[in-house]
């Protein structure tokens, strides 16, 4: 997911964009100590997506409260 995707929802989409992000890692990890992921890549790219989501979260209630 790219950052100008991300800068473009809401504060609410954001954060159930967030959830279900977080979702997707716990059910990678587990098909990960399984055996059964493919792309292990894949966990990486989530976690970086969580942190992107995370980072414009912030941006986005330091720039309510500093406004």
């Amino acid at each position: 997911m790219k950052l100008s995707e991300i800068r473009m929802l809401t504060q609410e989409e954001l954060q159930q964009k967030e959830a279900d992000m977080r979702k997707e890692l716990f059910n990678l990890r587990f098909q990960l100590s399984k055996g059964e992921l493919q792309n292990n890549m894949r966990v990486k790219e989530v976690r970086k997506d969580i942190a992107r989501i995370l980072t414009v979260i912030t941006e986005k209630t330091r720039g309510k409260a500093n406004a």
